[in-house]
């Protein structure tokens, strides 16, 4: 299960990241948080970027609504998606399979 926590402007989503990965995908759930993978290399902020695109695709969002707030040099990272509640992020979740373990 997914972490959410609640948070003034939305919620905050953890996120386990494998950067370089072949491609970019989610990967489903890790020790409470969201597993994704992103082609992109680790430097610059590439891949957190990468991860920024791939969420907001997914979870059907503007890259606008989703900002990194902590880990930007970390594999496990925390974003804030605005707008939404933890009950609507993770019925998005729910409804996109984005949990379950080999999406892809």
């Amino acid at each position: 299960m997914i972490h959410l926590e609640p948070h003034p402007d939305g919620t905050v989503l953890p996120v386990r990241v494998r950067a370089g990965a072949r491609r970019n995908g989610v990967l489903g759930e890790h020790a409470g948080a969201l597993r994704v993978a992103v082609a992109q290399p680790p430097e610059k902020g590439k891949a957190n970027r990468a991860v920024i695109t791939l969420l907001a695709t997914v979870l059907g969002l503007r890259a606008s609504q989703i900002e990194l707030l902590s880990g930007p040099t970390a594999q496990n990272k925390r974003f804030l998606v605005r707008g939404l509640s933890p009950d609507e992020l993770s019925a998005r979740i729910g409804q996109g399979g984005l949990g379950k373990a080999g999406c892809q």
